[in-house]
């Protein structure tokens, strides 16, 4: 079989093997070294990108900046950070706590518990209901 691929292909099956995985490649003995000055160069092309778009980034806040100090508009952090101060300012000599500052379900934990109990007598049948009632 071998001497008839071998008429058929010309002397090729050396090279056809190793396209079908049958040997392997022979080894470069500065593959390593290769592989080595491939992963720097492909490190030092991220480095140059993240710095290329770093740079394009810090242009484009100052070019924001410019259009916000012409308009007078404030950024989101600023805005949060002036809305806290007044908070917190406004607390600061009040004795009473700003409503906001209340989270919703803090409160008279009684009347909670009426509201359950009156949803559910509201669904119990008129004999059940009666028997609760007189307890």
């Amino acid at each position: 079989m071998d001497f008839v691929m071998k008429q058929a292909l010309g002397g090729a099956t050396k090279d056809m093997g190793k396209m079908l995985g049958g040997e392997e490649a022979e080894k470069d003995p500065d593959a390593e070294k290769k592989e080595e000055e491939r992963q720097e160069a492909l490190r030092q092309q991220e480095e140059e990108r993240k710095a290329k778009y770093a740079k394009m980034e810090s242009e484009r806040e100052n070019v924001r900046q410019g259009i916000r100090d012409k308009y007078g508009i404030k950024k989101k952090e600023e805005k949060e950070a002036e809305a806290q101060a007044a908070l917190d300012q406004a607390a600061e000599g009040s004795l009473t706590r700003p409503k906001k500052a209340v989270p919703p379900g803090c409160g008279d934990e009684e009347e909670e518990e009426e509201s359950i109990m009156d949803t559910v007598m509201k669904f119990l049948p008129g004999p059940l209901m009666d028997m609760f009632n007189k307890k």
